[in-house]
């Protein structure tokens, strides 16, 4: 869901749903993902399990639907969007992810615990859905020698794994250090360059 469609959600059914993404981030702060059933997050949301499934098919909607919803808002206040015509937004969106990394992964409630798996590939799916939009949007034909959704699949993985790399670095740089050369090695891939095709040499 996109943070325009949640704006236009009934209050009631917003409120319900925030109340069910709140009780699962608090509870992450205590557990690995694996460890927390729909019983746990209906009781810290003080909701019956009825409502649970009123909003979401298991606790693995609720997780992308958090994760989209809070990385979403980081990027909405940034102003990054994605329209497939832009490395400054590659850029942003890969400095969006080491701040939400960084938060995540920095808290001290975590007690050093890595970022759950399940919680990744909430994370990548979100920056994947956003670079497949963009490269849908763009005003010329595409000419790569991949389709777009596969460029779009390498994209989200090289972001989000350049920003795992450097939140996990003991002594890291700042995050803008990484990212013009990250960009930079993205950029021929959303921008392919179709090479001309050689005139045949005639016989002498």
């Amino acid at each position: 869901m996109t943070e325009s469609e949640h704006k236009n959600l009934d209050p009631r059914i917003k409120r319900t749903r925030l109340l069910l993404q709140e009780a699962l981030l608090r509870l992450l702060q205590k557990k690995n993902f694996d460890e927390i059933s729909v019983q746990d997050l209906t009781d810290e949301a003080t909701l019956n399990r009825g409502t649970f499934y009123a909003h979401y098919d298991d606790k693995y909607a609720l997780l992308e639907c958090m994760t989209a919803t809070r990385f979403l808002r980081l990027l909405e206040e940034r102003g990054v969007s994605f329209d497939g015509t832009c490395a400054s937004a590659l850029r942003a969106i890969l400095l969006g992810i080491c701040d939400y990394l960084l938060a995540a992964m920095g808290d001290p409630a975590r007690q050093g615990r890595p970022m759950d798996p399940h919680m990744e590939s909430a994370i990548i799916a979100v920056v994947q859905k956003m670079s497949f939009d963009g490269l849908k949007q763009q005003e010329q034909p595409w000419q790569g020698p991949v389709s777009q959704e596969t460029v779009a699949n390498i994209v989200s993985w090289a972001l989000y794994g350049a920003a795992k790399e450097w939140v996990l670095r003991p002594n890291r740089c700042p995050a803008e250090g990484i990212a013009d050369g990250v960009v930079g090695l993205l950029t021929p891939l959303v921008h392919p360059v179709t090479q001309p095709v050689s005139e045949p040499v005639a016989a002498s």
